[in-house]
């Protein structure tokens, strides 16, 4: 797993509910302190720009439940492409196919949609797909397992309101599937942070 500390602890840190499960949003309602910290009190001084560099790298790592390698693989990917690299990496983070089945809104976060992808819930264009990490395609068709259970699981959790639904996915609810439009850019993503000072960070 890419992510071993409590994740009520790491949204209370970083001040935001990078998983999109909303009962993190309620945690923060309730606490809205970092762990340790009494309601209230003054803070110690202000983040270094490195702190700050740091804090912001952490959202995204730990929202897309991706490891150190793996984020900084992304961003070296992101740098070979062209345009602008942190318009290319929230695209990239994007695609992935645990985040894609989130943004449908079959799964309520994207650990449930990670968890969910590993035991083969899915095909792609007719075919199991059981890898977090692969990236969706222009055109792709993503389709739920004819499994009563699962069905039944997506269906619960599209009746619930949670996070936003990517608008470069055409979603059928009566037939539990979705297309691709087009890949996502990063006009149609609501950034879980600040994405220059992750680039900035990586460029050190």
């Amino acid at each position: 797993m890419a992510v071993k500390q409590p994740k009520g602890k790491i949204v209370r840190r970083l001040g935001v509910n990078i998983f999109g499960n909303p009962k993190y949003s309620k945690l923060l309602d309730k606490k809205p302190n970092g762990p340790g910290k009494v309601r209230g009190a003054k803070s110690r001084g202000k983040m270094s720009v490195y702190g700050e560099q740091l804090k912001e790298k952490q959202k995204f790592r730990f929202a897309y439940g991706m490891s150190e390698r793996q984020f900084r693989n992304l961003f070296a990917k992101a740098q070979q492409m062209k345009g602008v690299t942190g318009d290319n990496m929230l695209s990239l983070m994007e695609q992935r196919l645990d985040n894609t089945i989130y943004r449908m809104g079959f799964a309520i976060s994207r650990a449930q949609a990670r968890q969910m992808v590993s035991h083969a819930y899915f095909l792609i264009n007719g075919k199991p797909a059981n890898i977090p990490s692969m990236r969706i395609k222009a055109n792709d068709v993503i389709t739920s397992k004819d499994k009563k259970g699962i069905q039944n699981l997506i269906r619960h959790n599209l009746s619930l309101s949670h996070g936003s639904r990517g608008s470069w996915l055409a979603v059928d609810e009566e037939n539990l599937s979705a297309t691709v439009s087009i890949l996502p850019s990063a006009t149609d993503i609501q950034p879980v942070g600040n994405i220059q000072y992750v680039v900035e960070y990586y460029s050190r």
